[in-house]
């Protein structure tokens, strides 16, 4: 684990973005699924999965983290995931934004396979780290 304790406290902020291709039937079934509301669960779990980020990636440090928005945004032919995550701290959040990210795709797809078998998960990256 990189050794941090020499850097100062400082305001950071993490910006990370996916998406979850698939057929306009299954965008426009997002939030009435037979398990539920794919859409609410996936912000849920992609919150939950930022705030558990140091336990899921080796080496990872615990973060206090200050805010985590997560927001889907169903298209014709998919969601769009965006989360920003920020913290003040000696280290940066990206990992943090690019977990929720992915657990978000992961969730929607879990809940959305029994009626679309054809969904893919694309373009999982960081937007953006600030810092100060």
């Amino acid at each position: 684990m990189v050794d941090v304790g020499g850097k100062p406290h400082e305001r950071r902020r993490a910006v990370a973005s996916g998406r979850v291709a698939m057929s306009a039937e299954t965008a426009t079934a997002l939030r009435s699924l037979p398990k539920g509301d794919a859409l609410a669960t996936a912000e849920l779990a992609g919150i939950m999965a930022a705030k558990r980020t140091s336990e899921l990636i080796p080496l990872c440090h615990l973060l206090p983290l200050t805010s985590i928005d997560v927001a889907l945004e169903v298209a014709d032919a998919g969601v769009q995931i965006v989360a920003t995550v920020e913290t003040t701290a000696q280290t940066g959040v990206e990992m943090e934004a690019l977990t929720a990210v992915s657990v978000a795709a992961l969730t929607v797809y879990d809940m959305a396979k029994a009626i679309d078998r054809e969904m893919t998960i694309e373009d999982v990256r960081l937007l953006e780290k600030t810092k100060g």
